[in-house]
């Protein structure tokens, strides 16, 4: 944690990267860390602001191809993003905000340089993939299957230094294959609904990576009815 008494989560350029209802993400995240008794600060930095060097999570969201272009540019410049997960700080991100982790993507129709965190490019896909996305999550993660909805016409294909977030069982993520992906302190996904709504495991864990520490148990039977209702919306009968 960046202070004794505070957990820190940056919401990164909610002016470009906030659509889909992904700040959602920062405030099931605030409300996990409530139930334990984590104090949390919560910080919305916009792009033409600078990224503060000592947050403990880092979130972005989705974005329409013009925003996450120039978010793209203004994070590369900034450095901040990297400075942060250089130290061991968590990173997570969604849609446009997973794919500019990676080495560069499409907007438009013209190839951006991503951030690089990631071993990961995305471009153009035959279609737009819209509706339910489920997966089982890679084991190593310990994490109940993945549950979202996504929205994007993109298609990710990871180098050998990215694991799979997850294996598909129902909707399109990466490539009809594997969706999202992974390495260290740093996780995207395509998984909108928001993701942390839907996938409460995956918010503590991210707040396991950020503390360095197990997360006392608290009730999970409202967010677990909603994960039954959609992954039941999915599985053949």
């Amino acid at each position: 944690m960046s202070t004794e008494s505070h957990l820190r989560l940056v919401w990164v350029y909610p002016d470009l990267l906030s659509t889909y209802g992904d700040r959602g993400n920062l405030l099931i995240l605030e409300h996990r860390a409530a139930l334990r008794g984590l104090p949390v600060e919560c910080v919305e930095v916009r792009s033409d602001r600078p990224l503060p060097a000592d947050g403990d999570i880092y979130l972005l969201g989705g974005g329409e191809d013009g925003p996450q272009s120039l978010a793209a540019q203004r994070l590369i410049a900034d450095g901040g993003l990297h400075r942060a997960a250089n130290r061991g700080a968590v990173v997570f991100a969604v849609c446009a905000g997973y794919q500019l982790l990676g080495r560069s993507f499409y907007a438009k129709g013209t190839q951006y340089s991503g951030l690089g965190l990631l071993d990961l490019h995305s471009d153009r896909g035959p279609s737009r993939a819209v509706g339910e996305l489920a997966g089982d999550i890679d084991a190593r993660l310990g994490l109940p299957p993945l549950t979202g909805f996504e929205n994007h016409g993109g298609r990710t294909h990871l180098g050998p230094e990215a694991h799979p977030l997850a294996r598909v069982t129902a909707g399109i993520g990466n490539d009809g294959t594997t969706e999202g992906a992974w390495r260290g302190r740093i996780l995207g996904t395509y998984s909108h609904g928001p993701a942390l709504a839907r996938n409460p495991a995956l918010a503590d864990l991210l707040l396991q990576w950020a503390v360095g520490g197990a997360l006392a148990p608290v009730d999970n039977t409202w967010p677990e009815r909603l994960r039954k209702e959609r992954l039941s919306a999915v599985t053949p009968s």
